[in-house]
């Protein structure tokens, strides 16, 4: 098993998920080339990927889709609602084109999205099971739902959002418009809203988790990892053994192996 994030960030993202024989590329939001490059540093062929999943159809993450779709014949599966949103969809063939609705079976995995309070027409998260093991990513939320916390629950590993340290994201340089979209409950997640929903959801005996999605002007990853740590101390958690955090990058890749 494998997780990879390739890149993570406003400016793209992109996950590598490994689980057993089966290869998935969750969101494409960067150039399909710098995609390639990213796989094949850590040993992958894009053309053995199993699957694209697109969690929305935002830009970064779409931007590559497209091109690594009809390059290397990888079907490519969303909701209903965001395929209406693609305007490459007629330019891939009808058979990498997947429909994705309660869920699917690709390989070894079987995946199950779950909805997320995001401004888009039909943002998802994703569980993926594989074997014993349960994976969860929700990397652009408002707030956390009774939905997601649910989603969250007894994960091996979970990829959440940590986007915004409300601080900075208040005395920095965005207009007001802009922070009040970030800051509603279809925007982003706070650094301190991710922690809260860390310290409540029901939890394995060991759970790795990757902070993603971090802007790269109201945020520092050591100020995301900070802010959790110091919410899971407070409940007694013990970092770096009950929870293990993994910071995430917009500009190189950070993963976990077992």
């Amino acid at each position: 098993m494998q997780i990879q994030i390739l890149v993570s960030g406003s400016s793209g993202n992109a996950i590598f998920f490994e689980l057993g024989n089966t290869r998935l590329l969750i969101d494409a939001g960067i150039s399909a080339r710098r995609i390639e490059h990213s796989l094949a540093s850590i040993g992958v062929r894009a053309g053995d990927l199993d699957a694209i999943l697109i969690t929305h159809e935002h830009r970064d993450h779409i931007s590559g889709v497209e091109v690594l779709s009809r390059k290397h014949h990888l079907p490519v599966y969303a909701r209903p609602r965001t395929w209406d949103m693609l305007t490459f969809r007629d330019k891939l063939d009808r058979n990498c084109c997947r429909e994705l609705y309660d869920s699917a079976v690709i390989g070894q995995v079987e995946i199950v999205p779950f909805s997320i309070s995001h401004d888009a027409v039909d943002p998802v998260g994703f569980c993926l099971y594989h074997r014993q093991s349960k994976y969860a990513i929700a990397t652009d939320l408002g707030v956390a739902t009774p939905v997601v916390r649910e989603a969250m629950g007894y994960a091996d590993a979970i990829i959440i959002e940590t986007n915004h340290d409300l601080d900075m994201l208040n005395h920095g340089p965005y207009p007001l418009y802009l922070k009040r979209r970030i800051r509603s409950a279809v925007g982003h997640l706070s650094n301190t809203d991710a922690a809260e929903l860390l310290s409540c959801i029901d939890r394995k005996p060991s759970l790795h988790v990757f902070l993603a999605h971090l802007s790269q002007n109201n945020n520092r990853p050591a100020l995301a990892e900070r802010t959790v740590r110091e919410r899971l101390l407070e409940q007694g958690c013990e970092v770096g053994h009950e929870v293990v955090l993994h910071m995430t990058y917009p500009d190189r890749i950070s993963g976990y192996v077992r």
